[in-house]
């Protein structure tokens, strides 16, 4: 395995493209630690966003995994673009030739893939210690370390999403059609939902126990949004008269599903690849 890996990583570093993309991402994550400095003074209206809480314990694990979930895409182009790379350089035949199996090519994609997400949550869970412990008004470690599902979370939906784009990126063999397939996906998820929501089930929760188990849709479902828990948003919607009843935890099923789909999609890829004249 480590062999593969080492592979794998060496073709990800000589491209130049990825090279950059990966460091962009690490870098982008970083700033959230300036949302923290985000000061908004318009007279009477005063708001500065880390007094807010966003950054309390242990409220942090599910902004920060929500807010570094959105830049998954820059890790999602690598993943493509190392698949495509394979076709256009034509190192996956040489590979093959070289003696590597097809099975073990697909082993060290996945590798590959579960790597860049455990380097993603790592980064993650220790950013949020830092910008926990420097502005959360709770810091007794019972607190600290509760509600570290959401780090869970994450990892499996990254590992999901990078699974889809490996099978994207084999299935389509170009990384721009692949990443244009990926976008018509969620365009297609987002209208079956919305005709399961507002035409066949408008009056009972079927279209959501239905979508659930969309691909795209149950990684959404991993972690949702974050906004509305806080404190400033609740009394706002209470003024008003909202009721907030939305679930944020993060439930087993979610999980389940998304790995799931993990397996589903390595597995396509697999056979593909299998099947494909190469």
């Amino acid at each position: 395995m480590k062999r593969l890996l080492s592979i794998e990583l060496q073709k990800i570093w000589k491209n130049k493209a990825s090279r950059v993309l990966t460091l962009t991402y690490f870098i982008l994550l970083t700033f959230i630690a300036l949302i923290a400095s985000i000061k908004f003074d318009l007279g009477i209206f005063k708001l500065h966003l880390a007094e807010m809480g966003i950054f309390n314990f242990p409220f942090i694990w599910h902004f920060n995994t929500y807010i570094a979930a959105i830049l998954k895409l820059f890790l999602a182009i690598v993943i493509v673009s190392m698949m495509a790379n394979e076709y256009s350089y034509g190192t996956l035949k040489q590979n093959l030739i070289d003696g590597m199996s097809k099975k073990e090519f697909i082993l060290s994609k996945f590798l590959t893939i579960i790597l860049f997400a455990a380097v993603s949550t790592l980064f993650v869970f220790i950013m949020s210690l830092i910008l926990g412990f420097s502005f959360s008004s709770y810091t007794e470690i019972g607190i600290v370390f509760s509600n570290l599902e959401y780090i869970l979370a994450y990892f499996v939906k990254l590992v999901g999403f990078f699974s889809f784009c490996l099978f994207l990126g084999i299935l389509v063999k170009r990384s721009a059609f692949a990443l244009g397939f990926l976008l018509v996906w969620n365009i297609i998820e987002g209208i079956l939902k919305g005709i399961l929501t507002f035409k066949i089930f408008p009056d009972s929760n079927n279209a959501s126990y239905i979508t659930q188990f969309f691909p795209l849709e149950s990684m959404s479902n991993l972690i949702v949004e974050p906004f509305s828990r806080l404190s400033i948003i609740k009394s706002i919607g209470n003024q008003i008269g909202m009721e907030n009843s939305k679930d944020y935890s993060v439930h087993f099923l979610s999980i389940l599903i998304v790995l799931c789909w993990t397996f589903i999609f390595t597995f396509l890829s697999y056979r593909l690849l299998k099947n494909r004249d190469l």
